[in-house]
């Protein structure tokens, strides 16, 4: 079992099961994330989300509020102090993405690709050696 909450601790969860991946995400998905969406979202230069299946995430405390940030595309935040959340989208419907500094346990979680690498900021450097995709995996 994996839990988070927020920095308010208003919004809590946990989340059962393996994880499907985690990445650094330069667009949408979990992973580290360098798109532009990702970025404003989250206020950094990089976004970090770890999947897991839906059937096993539940809030345990508090509720998400949550927006369309483009067609098909959810974004989960916490209604108190707004910290970005969770990320759902229709090219992932079986999965929740959930940010990663919200985990209990973020170091258990290391980045194992990142996406949206051609967005990356130029001063921007991961010294990892994760697999790196211009666009997403399947794209």
């Amino acid at each position: 079992m994996t839990y988070g909450h927020r920095l308010c601790n208003a919004v809590e969860y946990s989340v059962s099961g393996d994880p499907i991946w985690s990445c650094h995400c330069h667009c949408h998905c979990h992973c580290h994330c360098h798109c532009n969406m990702c970025r404003r979202n989250s206020g950094s230069s990089v976004a970090s989300f770890v999947s897991f299946a839906n059937s096993g995430f539940q809030i345990t405390k508090g509720k998400m509020s949550d927006y369309e940030s483009s067609p098909g595309v959810k974004r989960s935040f916490c209604d108190q102090c707004g910290t970005p959340m969770a990320f759902h989208g229709h090219k992932f419907p079986e999965e929740v993405h959930l940010s990663l500094g919200t985990l209990v346990n973020p170091e258990g979680y290391p980045a194992q690709f990142q996406v949206f690498c051609a967005n990356k900021l130029p001063w921007l450097s991961i010294d990892d050696h994760t697999q790196k995709f211009e666009t997403l995996p399947t794209e």
